[in-house]
């Protein structure tokens, strides 16, 4: 990126947060999702990752999702060098032959996590980075790159301004921009609206994940609160339960734990987010048979909670 093409970073925070792009496009971008959406799934899509199966090929992981009655998958961890399913060393080839097994499974791809770009060395190296998980998002066919704030508070205007550098590039090759909370700098609904205004771009957007915000602020942030914040930007939901006893966890079966899930869903519908993937990130931890399980019952409790 050339110093034309990349603003100052006063000129970076005056804009986004003068502008107010963000807020205003997200229900244009709620709206464009529900309407790109396969008849079959109706307004709700719901999904698997494949992080439950962290310790086996991501191709067991498709098999299991797609034999516990999933039409949707979302695509995180795996065993491999990474970890990851797709990652920033993931070839646009890899990535196309990953989307190939999940439709021969009958599977379509909701979301991917691909894990930290080098904002460290640049913000020219991260926008690479990001570019190229966009390309191997679009390859496989995924609908949304899911992204995770970083940790260091020397890193957070850059990483934000090489998302908003990336999202109109995102936008055209099919693929949005999605951020989750995660602890540090980005652990509640008041700091991922920061977040979105900073980029202030329609592509860029929230994945609500309520056991998240209950996990890092150790049960005290109620999630049914916390989600008004988020009001009008969110275009997912990161399905997560979480248990303190007998200490904090998030692998339990959704429904379980302390999640209020029916109270956020409603507050979530009231702030806009009418359509949309629901896609289970955790399930109590087992063999592969008890993993089917465990997700069949998850599939069953979003079914029940949206009907």
């Amino acid at each position: 990126m050339s110093g034309q093409d990349r603003a100052t970073g006063r000129e970076f925070l005056a804009t986004a947060i003068g502008s107010g792009a963000a807020a205003a496009a997200a229900p244009a971008l709620l709206a464009g999702m529900a309407a790109g959406q396969p008849a079959r799934g109706g307004p709700w899509q719901i999904g698997c990752y494949t992080r439950p199966w962290a310790e086996l090929d991501y191709r067991a992981a498709l098999d299991d999702i797609a034999a516990a009655g999933f039409k949707y998958a979302g695509l995180m961890s795996a065993k491999g060098r990474t970890g990851l399913v797709i990652s920033p060393e993931t070839s646009i080839e890899a990535a196309r032959q990953i989307g190939d097994e999940a439709r021969q499974r009958g599977l379509g791809i909701l979301s991917v996590w691909g894990g930290q770009v080098p904002i460290d060395r640049s913000i020219e190296a991260a926008g690479a980075g990001l570019r190229h998980l966009v390309e191997a998002c679009a390859a496989a066919g995924a609908k949304s790159l899911l992204l995770v704030s970083v940790d260091d508070r020397r890193f957070y205007q850059p990483f934000f301004q090489a998302v908003a550098e990336c999202c109109d590039y995102a936008a055209r090759q099919g693929v949005g921009l999605t951020i989750k909370p995660h602890g540090s700098l980005v652990a509640t609904g008041p700091e991922l609206r920061k977040c979105v205004e900073l980029v202030g771009k329609k592509n860029f957007s929230i994945f609500y994940d309520a056991g998240n915000i209950l996990f890092y602020s150790d049960g005290k942030v109620n999630p049914v609160d916390d989600a008004a914040a988020v009001a009008g930007l969110v275009t997912g939901w990161c399905i997560k339960d979480f248990s303190d006893k007998p200490q904090k966890d998030v692998a339990l079966e959704p429904g379980t734990g302390k999640v209020d899930f029916r109270g956020v869903l409603a507050r979530l519908k009231q702030g806009g987010f009418v359509a949309g993937p629901l896609i289970v990130e955790t399930l109590a931890p087992g063999d592969r048979p008890r993993l089917i399980e465990e997700a069949k019952k998850a599939r069953r409790f979003l079914e029940d909670l949206l009907a």
